[in-house]
């Protein structure tokens, strides 16, 4: 093999190949950037055997060939080189391969070829157009609620047809969170199948982070999910999972009577929770939410960073007079949403409470609150001291 490429225009693609790849398990060849070149291009080829990228890129090539180098360390010497043309030169049968720009010469190990294991094709036949930013943002609206344990039937979100007209719900849990977006898009519809799809969070942080605001080509055969980017020179796939997942209609029912409802700014409780947040400790995480006359009276106190005391007004109707929220996990939450006030539907104190936003259409978290031990419980009486 012997080529003449264009640092900027490839270095891309070799950053995704490597983004994939294990960095120190895994087989030798699992961790292998694979190089094939032929018809004025250079394809650049990774997998982590569950993972395959593949990107095709201009080239000028004097003579063809496939070979298999170190991922990382390639991936690292190519970045640091100045912009503008490099060669790549492999004999036949050698056991390196010369990487020049200039007076700058470095030879790396490469691996057997016969170790190439050829990727699953692109079905072209079933492809439908799909954004690639709503995608991004709908990974990122749900992902954060999914599970991390990968031998857990919460570590997927599920994709699955809501109606009968081009309706999706997209969802994610972990057991004490869950977040679902609801959206339209016919020709996805017809591609999920009555039972929807089950994609692990490894992979799609992955994908996320492959994706970019542009158009994207989508599909799935009985094994694989397939995205190609707009100009179809680079193709992302991951496998599907078919594990059972929770039934989540029955978080969703909860709220069917519902006996408590509150709506707040979300700029100002952002801002008082994460004064609160100062005040937690690793046993004391979380902010009580105590509801006097009108006013949200937010509360933390750990034993060797003291308290804190906050009051907010806000528009509530109900019965529940106080609950408490992980800290960190309610901030997380609320960034989530793009509307400025947040609708808070509760339960009851040890029950879960769904967060919506007039502005964010179609989405919506649940999270599970804090049992509160009855000698933790803030009395409203102790304000006006406080203050």
């Amino acid at each position: 093999m012997e080529i003449r490429v264009n640092k900027e225009a490839v270095l891309g693609g070799i950053q995704k190949a490597a983004g994939i790849i294990p960095q120190k398990t895994g087989a030798a060849f699992l961790r292998t950037i694979w190089l094939e070149a032929s018809d004025e291009s250079l394809k650049v080829l990774s997998t982590d055997s569950k993972l395959e990228f593949s990107g095709t890129y201009p080239a000028t090539v004097t003579n063809q060939g496939l070979v298999g180098v170190q991922g990382r360390s390639f991936y690292d010497l190519f970045r640091k080189l100045p912009p503008g043309e490099v060669s790549l030169i492999a004999e036949p049968d050698a056991e390196t391969i010369l990487l020049q720009q200039g007076r700058r010469k470095y030879k790396l190990p490469t691996y057997d070829p016969q170790w190439f294991q050829h990727f699953a094709p692109f079905p072209e036949e079933r492809a439908v157009a799909w954004s690639g930013a709503f995608l991004k943002n709908l990974i990122d609206r749900v992902a954060f609620c999914i599970a991390d344990d990968d031998t857990d039937n919460m570590n997927f979100m599920k994709m699955v047809p809501s109606n009968g007209h081009g309706g999706i719900e997209a969802c994610g849990l972990n057991g004490h969170q869950f977040a679902m977006q609801r959206f339209s898009h016919e020709d996805v519809f017809e591609l999920l199948g009555e039972n929807g799809i089950l994609l692990a969070k490894p992979y799609l942080l992955e994908l996320k982070r492959w994706l970019t605001g542009e158009e994207i080509s989508f599909t799935i055969d009985e094994k694989r999910l397939f995205f190609t980017n707009k100009e179809k020179n680079e193709h992302f796939s991951l496998p599907l999972h078919y594990d059972v997942f929770p039934k989540y209609q029955v978080f969703l029912s909860y709220f069917e009577n519902e006996t408590s409802t509150m709506s707040v700014d979300k700029a100002e409780l952002l801002d008082s929770l994460e004064r609160i947040a100062i005040f937690n400790t690793e046993t004391q995480r979380c902010t009580y939410f105590v509801f006097n006359d009108g006013d949200l009276v937010l509360y933390s106190q750990g034993q060797d960073v003291g308290e804190a005391t906050e009051s907010l007004s806000v528009e509530y109707h109900g019965d529940l007079q106080r609950i408490a929220f992980p800290t960190r996990n309610l901030i997380e939450i609320m960034n989530h949403f793009k509307s400025n006030w947040l609708y808070f539907d509760f339960t009851h104190q040890d029950g879960p409470c769904r967060i919506t936003g007039p502005d964010d259409s179609d989405y919506q978290v649940i999270i599970m609150p804090i049992k509160i031990q009855e000698e933790t419980y803030y009395d409203v009486e102790e304000t006006d001291s406080v203050e």
